[in-house]
């Protein structure tokens, strides 16, 4: 794993070293927060073990500009009126057609009006 120093700082990539708190000190262990965003670089399998990959990572942050870009291009692809529409427009997307049917579902016995139903059956 790569990390860039200048690319963390608490306010922005709160993390913590676990290592002395660890079952296995040795390990160095690092505890990042769910939204940190890594790059992948090399992927490839270990010798001593086929079914174990080793993945290089690398820290990025909002401002690298290929990141935003991408989120950017989400953005565009999944609009809706509101997130639980934009989740299902992303379930889809992603091919998980049992999750969004559910999302849909739910979102149908809650519609305030024809309009709200027609929005939703028309996905």
């Amino acid at each position: 794993m790569k990390i860039d120093p200048s690319k963390i700082s608490t306010s922005i990539t709160p993390f913590a070293m676990i290592d002395e708190h660890s079952a296995i000190p040795q390990e160095q262990e690092i505890l990042f927060t769910m939204h940190t965003i890594f790059r992948v670089g090399e992927i490839k399998q270990t010798a001593d073990n086929s079914r174990l990959w080793e993945v290089q990572l690398t820290i990025t942050d909002e401002s690298d500009p290929q990141l935003a870009g991408l989120t950017d291009r989400i953005k565009e692809e999944v609009q809706g009126t509101s997130g639980w529409y934009r989740m299902g427009k992303l379930m889809l997307k992603v091919g998980h057609f049992d999750q969004a049917e559910e999302l849909y579902n739910e979102l149908l016995e809650n519609a305030s009006d024809d309009s709200d139903r027609a929005l939703i059956y028309h996905q």
